[in-house]
């Protein structure tokens, strides 16, 4: 059986010279009938389509130095070979075109490269990948995706992301978060880096979670759960899925959080920071639903519930102190 993944390779390569072909300055009335001929295959016709949408879309990419570079040395490398053999100038021209069609698929498939998505503090961002996942970045955070052929590799440099992967069993989606990688077929995960610890929370299908080292074991995690994943090991508990997601719809949801690390998690979505100085009331419990980067709430809640006292900093940072009795 044909391998169909090989016939569009094919398709396109003939695409590519057939768009050469056509863009020479004469072109024989039985070349475009052999072109018709081809192109009546919808796979070609379609193969066709994309080599023009390439080519328009190249001038998009002209002002880019790196192209402008590698546009430059390609044509000096075909002027050049054609010089030394003596070529006539219209095949040199249509070795031009060649070249140029070339390059512009090699442009394009550069650029596509190029996939590197970040979010600043407090901004949020959907990413659409080519193989049909999603991916939707949390507040300043930055990944980098790097299909190959046989798998999907997504580096989480910094910060959390919800992993929504679209289903193949042949090429296996890998996350790397640090030393922790995660490896999914088709599944909806959260992955959040904080320093050296990894947390994974599993919202659906199945994840396997693998640590650094001699002899990791892999943890495969089920829905529903989560892993922290430290210098201490591989710790896996049930996972109030709801909390740990919220995020995604703009809220933080607190449930019997610790003063000191709701605080904390406050501050992901600041620039201006809140400043905790009361040392007594670190551990208390906080309970509630704030909206993302709604510092002014936050501060009213707790200034009320825990009879603290907002003083504004210099900074625009806002500290927070118990009220002298």
């Amino acid at each position: 059986m044909t391998n169909p993944k090989v016939r569009v390779e094919t398709a396109d390569t003939e695409a590519a010279a057939w768009h050469a072909r056509l863009g020479a300055r004469n072109v024989s009335t039985g070349a475009i009938e052999d072109f018709f001929t081809w192109r009546a295959e919808p796979a070609n016709a379609e193969a066709y389509r994309r080599v023009e949408k390439i080519w328009a879309d190249t001038g998009k990419v002209a002002d880019d130095p790196e192209i402008a570079r590698a546009l430059e040395a390609a044509m000096s490398r075909k002027a050049g070979a054609a010089s030394s053999r003596g070529v006539p100038r219209t095949l040199l021209g249509l070795a031009a075109v060649g070249a140029a069609a070339a390059l512009a698929i090699g442009a394009w498939a550069w650029q596509q490269s190029r996939t590197v998505f970040v979010t600043g503090v407090g901004e949020q961002r959907l990413v659409q990948l080519a193989d049909g996942s999603s991916v939707r970045l949390d507040t300043a955070s930055r990944i980098r995706v790097r299909f190959a052929g046989d798998r999907r590799l997504v580096d989480l440099e910094r910060g959390q992301a919800l992993f929504t992967v679209a289903h193949d069993r042949d090429r296996p989606f890998i996350v790397d978060a640090g030393a922790t990688q995660v490896t999914a077929v088709g599944t909806v995960f959260d992955v959040r880096r904080d320093g050296a610890t990894v947390r994974v929370t599993l919202v659906s299908g199945a994840v396997d979670v693998t640590p650094e080292g001699e002899g990791r074991a892999v943890r495969r995690m089920a829905a529903g759960e989560q892993t922290r994943v430290s210098s201490n090991g591989l710790d896996t508990q049930a996972a109030d899925v709801e909390a740990e997601t919220s995020w995604t719809d703009g809220r933080i949801v607190f449930r019997d959080t610790p003063l000191r690390q709701a605080v904390s998690e406050v501050n992901r979505y600041l620039t201006a920071k809140i400043e905790l100085d009361a040392t007594s009331l670190d551990a208390v419990p906080v309970n509630g639903v704030f909206r993302t980067g709604d510092r002014d709430a936050f501060l009213s809640t707790a200034s009320q519930v825990f009879d603290l006292e907002a003083s504004p900093g210099p900074d625009g940072s806002v500290r927070l102190t118990a009220r002298k009795k």
